[in-house]
């Protein structure tokens, strides 16, 4: 049975579990889940995991990640990006000096209220179901992380190409909406690309159409995810047993710290906690 990583770069158009649906279909495989969804207008990095690989997604979608965006000033919608409603439209009269002051203003720790349009549940219902049937709710604010934000171009007196780092939660449409709201005049988002997620650049990313040619060929081995840590292998079989089973090892001379755990013939097995020489499974991915 396939497992394993594929690093989709989704097309337009595309909600995230359709390029789930597609790889189930090509593969065969029933287990088929993305690390972080990118709205249908966006494209990018788009990490599905298949198989027993499955058991990692958490892990991707906590990552931080990177965007190519497009800000489109003097534009308001109700889905904050251009294919949503115009709500207001304002004259432009602020130029880069401008921008480049506002977004200082958003690097950093800030708060974000998430979109009437998203999957955010508020007392059980999913947010975008309740603004199609024209309802708002009130929402609570979250904690983001933006770790880089940087102005890349301007494209004319509206639109400007915008390159942000950030943790996971981050809504870019909301990110431009409350740039347009900072200087004044409003702002959407007119193009996302995500070119980072979990690790994983744009350089990794293959088509769906490579996938329908190559297949199982395409897939990356798991313990890609975790290349940051250092690998240490188990010392006997009957500790490559114990560890399978999801139970602790002693490894005298370990220190403390992550750990990608391998087996005698180089099989990953799990992501582990070094505590006093004694090595405890964060995740089993390929136990018993």
């Amino acid at each position: 049975m396939p497992n394993g990583i594929l690093i989709i770069d989704k097309p337009a158009g595309w909600t995230s579990m359709d390029v789930c649906a597609k790889i189930r279909g090509i593969l065969h495989e029933k287990r088929v889940g993305h690390g972080g969804t990118l709205d249908p207008m966006a494209t990018g990095v788009l990490p599905v995991f298949v198989g027993r690989a499955t058991r990692a997604v958490e892990f991707a979608e906590n990552g931080r990640k990177e965007y190519a965006a497009g800000l489109r000033l003097g534009l308001v919608t109700d889905t904050q990006d251009i294919t949503g409603a115009v709500l207001e439209t304002h004259p432009v009269t602020v130029g880069r000096e401008d921008l480049e002051a506002a977004l200082a203003m958003f690097r950093g720790e800030i708060s974000q209220i998430p979109p009437m349009y998203s999957a955010v549940k508020v007392q059980g219902k999913k947010l975008y179901e309740l603004a199609r049937r024209g309802k708002e709710v009130a929402r609570k604010s979250r904690p983001v992380t933006i770790h880089q934000l940087e102005l890349l171009a301007a494209e004319n007196a509206t639109d400007y190409r915008l390159r942000c780092l950030c943790s996971k939660g981050t809504y870019i449409r909301t990110l431009c909406h409350d740039i347009g709201q900072r200087l004044g005049c409003g702002g959407t988002l007119y193009s996302l690309r995500r070119t980072m997620a979990a690790g994983f650049t744009l350089e990794d990313a293959v088509t769906i159409e490579d996938v329908q040619a190559q297949g199982e060929a395409l897939l990356r081995p798991l313990d890609g995810l975790f290349a940051q840590y250092p690998a240490l292998t188990v010392r006997s079989p009957g500790q490559e047993k114990r560890v399978r089973c999801g139970n602790p090892i002693s490894l005298p001379g370990t220190a403390d710290g992550t750990y990608r755990l391998y087996g005698l013939e180089g099989a990953f097995l799990c992501l582990s906690q070094a505590e006093s020489e004694t090595l405890t499974s964060i995740k089993n991915f390929f136990g018993a």
